[in-house]
């Protein structure tokens, strides 16, 4: 057992760099990408491992627009910040938080609410801002009661002129800081490898390999989520 964890220490001393970025930023999950896809970080492909650290996910994310059509461009424009703006303000007292960001998300606050740019909408004369509004999950916050928290805070948003605000696709989960739980998934990989090595005697070892790569992540529930490392292990006779 203690060769096979100072051997998985090794790996683990060998992840890229940018794997550092994962330690405390806030990743979205879904159920449709690998993970390092979502990140941009590369195209790697791997079947998922059986062991990995299923968790609650730490929110509960959906995607909403702020869409107008009044006629006027410029009258438009202020109708849909001034929407935005009002749900910046009303965020905390409604116990949700706003963020932006397709993969890797930004706290979406006053002092960065100019970086959200209009885009068309679907119909002529037509524009929206999406964001994301995030409803914190645990022990006492389920998935239905986070859903329940976003759609109250978007009914209290009040509309501006032909602005309004609305759900947009279907909700995703967030995890902060994937890759801090890197211990203890190496922590689950030594223990399996080590029991499936001793089941032959002590005349095996375990050989690893794929621990270098970061941290991945896949929802596997209403409000839970797989952290793995897409390792690979063969159990090989002792010299």
């Amino acid at each position: 057992m203690k060769r096979c964890l100072a051997a998985l220490a090794l790996f683990a001393c060998a992840c890229p760099a940018y794997a550092q970025d994962l330690y405390e930023s806030e990743v979205v999950v879904t159920g449709s990408r690998s993970a390092l896809e979502q990140a941009n970080f590369s195209s790697y492909d791997s079947q998922r491992p059986a062991v990995g650290l299923r968790r609650t996910a730490d929110f509960l994310v959906q995607e909403v627009a702020v869409r107008g059509d009044t006629r006027d461009g410029e009258q438009r424009a202020q109708e849909i910040r001034a929407m935005l703006n009002d749900a910046v303000h009303l965020a905390e007292q409604h116990g949700v938080d706003l963020a932006f960001g397709e993969s890797l998300l930004t706290d979406l606050t006053l002092a960065n609410i100019d970086e959200l740019t209009l885009q068309p909408d679907s119909r002529p004369d037509s524009e929206r801002i999406n964001f994301l509004v995030k409803a914190r999950l645990g022990a006492d916050q389920s998935a239905a009661d986070a859903e329940r928290r976003i759609a109250r805070f978007i009914e209290a948003v009040p509309e501006r002129g032909r602005a309004q605000m609305d759900e947009w696709g279907d909700s995703s989960l967030s995890v902060v800081g994937p890759d801090s739980f890197r211990d203890e998934i190496i922590s689950a990989i030594a223990d399996d490898a080590a029991k499936q090595a001793g089941k032959l005697g002590e005349g095996y070892a375990v050989e690893i390999g794929g621990m270098n790569t970061p941290v991945q992540w896949v929802r596997s529930g209403l409000s839970e989520v797989l952290l793995y490392i897409p390792y690979s292990f063969r159990i090989i006779p002792r010299p």
